[in-house]
């Protein structure tokens, strides 16, 4: 009966390809390949959002940390809720004045282009290894439905999102976004009741067994300035703050983000779409780990030794116990989140390229419609490379925690120097390399020198940013930016 999964998964993929190439006919202009042309409405612009911050990572990671300790998680997801606050106040009102294709063009705009450059490069930089690392958790679904690591199927993966990607621009990639967010969520709600049936007693044992291991907890308001306590991912001061500083600079400086909201009618309209989104967030994340916890509950009932890495729990047991069809179409589910966070960061990339690196340099005077060629041909390029990093991301323990750890690297120096722009009028250009400079610098120390948890990243890099690049300004005499209005 595996050919009835099999034909869930390759239909699937069949027609959401499909459904995103039939976009191709809407794409005449720069403006209609990264911005959509601004026709989508905010509940799209929302459940985009929500596909882009959510991936195979979220999917497959997420049930893995409840399963090995308990909801504290969602101290993470609380602070996203501040952060869109922040954002709407700071960040909105700054890219809807005039038209923006890139975060980065703001940076132009109040610093100068080698900032510009800097900040984009930093974004191309890290998109593309947290996004290989994503691509690498296909294999990891991939290995289970085919009991084999081979990278043939990740590939077709790949190369279909790149299709539609390459064809829809960013009118596919939102639409695309919705189609598979409703897919996934609904596989997940679907596979929780299928796995409290294959458990005695339902819901109430579930709730009593986990319960009584501290499952359900949530909050950790322990806080002492003891490295035991700086190396720990999930407290409430780590994963609030964290979480906060993570989503200010994901949601407002990076253009993964920055683009869908850039992508709506006007500046309420993307702030409709950034709090709303949040409640979906909430829900799919405590879904997720509700999934988890009643995992746990089943392998403690049989005394069966989970699969190892934790990441294989969930999709092992859908494609081991579910019924057929029933796991097909869960697994599909899956890749549709693969598929969904690999199209949005390819047509990212591509923008961040043709925008902020290729135009500005160009010495031709070219039509727009070249310039649609060239980001195409800039999405084939940057498909290439996330698969290469992927091919290389082999040996990592914990898929989720990998690629928020990679992002947080580099997120801490982006929005110290946003916040620069933003919130301080002295601070010149070179005061702000020099800041970011030493932004990065020390959070690579960070990462590879300390045991401090991933979720402390963004606040100490964002700080070490702002403070060195407000302190360099008083020494540093700089030259007026043509570009400011």
């Amino acid at each position: 009966m595996r050919w009835l999964d099999f034909g869930v998964i390759a239909t699937y993929l069949l027609g959401i390809t499909l459904f995103g190439y039939h976009f191709r006919e809407s794409q005449k202009s720069l403006k209609d390949y990264f911005l959509g042309g601004r026709n989508a409405p905010w509940w799209a612009i929302a459940f985009s959002i929500v596909s882009a911050e959510t991936s195979t990572l979220t999917v497959i990671g997420t049930p893995a940390l409840s399963f090995n300790g308990n909801f504290g998680f969602l101290q993470v997801v609380l602070g996203y809720l501040l952060a869109r606050l922040i954002i709407s106040v700071l960040f909105l009102p700054q890219y809807f004045r005039g038209e923006m294709f890139t975060a980065y063009e703001l940076m132009l705009r109040r610093f100068g282009p080698n900032i510009r450059r800097l900040t984009a490069g930093a974004f191309l930089g890290l998109r593309a290894l947290a996004e290989g690392v994503r691509v690498f958790a296909i294999s990891i679904v991939v290995s289970i439905v085919l009991g084999t690591g081979e990278f043939v199927s990740e590939l077709v993966i790949v190369l279909l999102t790149l299709f539609y990607t390459f064809e829809g621009g960013m009118t596919a990639v939102i639409w695309t976004d919705v189609v598979q967010m409703f897919l996934y969520v609904a596989g997940a709600i679907l596979s929780l009741f299928v796995i409290l049936q294959q458990i005695p007693g339902g819901w109430d044992h579930v709730y009593l067994m986990a319960s009584e291991a501290n499952k359900f907890q949530v909050f950790d308001f322990g806080f002492s300035l003891t490295p035991e306590f700086f190396s720990k991912p999930y407290t409430f001061w780590a994963g609030f703050f964290g979480g906060c500083f993570l989503t200010t600079a994901s949601h407002g400086t990076e253009q993964l983000m920055v683009q869908r909201l850039l992508s709506a009618k006007n500046e309420g309209d993307a702030r409709l779409a950034l709090f709303s989104s949040w409640f979906v967030i909430l829900f799919q994340f405590s879904l997720f780990l509700i999934i988890g916890a009643t995992l746990w509950v089943y392998y403690s009932d049989l005394k069966l030794a989970p699969p190892n890495p934790p990441d294989r729990i969930y999709p092992k047991f859908i494609w081991d116990f579910l019924p057929h069809g029933i796991s097909g179409l869960v697994i599909a589910a899956i890749l549709a989140a693969a598929m969904s966070n690999l199209s949005a960061a390819l047509n990212s990339l591509a923008s961040t390229t043709v925008m902020d690196f290729i135009k500005p340099w160009d010495k031709k005077q070219r039509t727009d419609g070249e310039y649609l060629v060239i980001a195409k041909r800039m999405t084939i390029l940057w498909c290439a490379i996330l698969f290469g990093i992927a091919l290389l991301a082999r040996n990592v323990q914990s898929v989720l925690e990998a690629g928020l750890g990679i992002a947080s690297i580099v997120y801490g120096a982006l929005l110290g120097v946003f916040l620069l722009g933003l919130l301080t009028t002295r601070t010149g250009e070179r005061a702000a390399m020099i800041g970011m400079s030493c932004g990065l610098a020390i959070m690579l120390y960070v990462k590879f020198q300390t045991s401090i948890a991933w979720t402390w990243y963004v606040l100490i890099g964002t700080t070490v940013t702002f403070l060195t690049a407000l302190a360099s300004s008083y020494f540093i005499s700089e030259k007026e930016n043509p570009h400011h209005v």
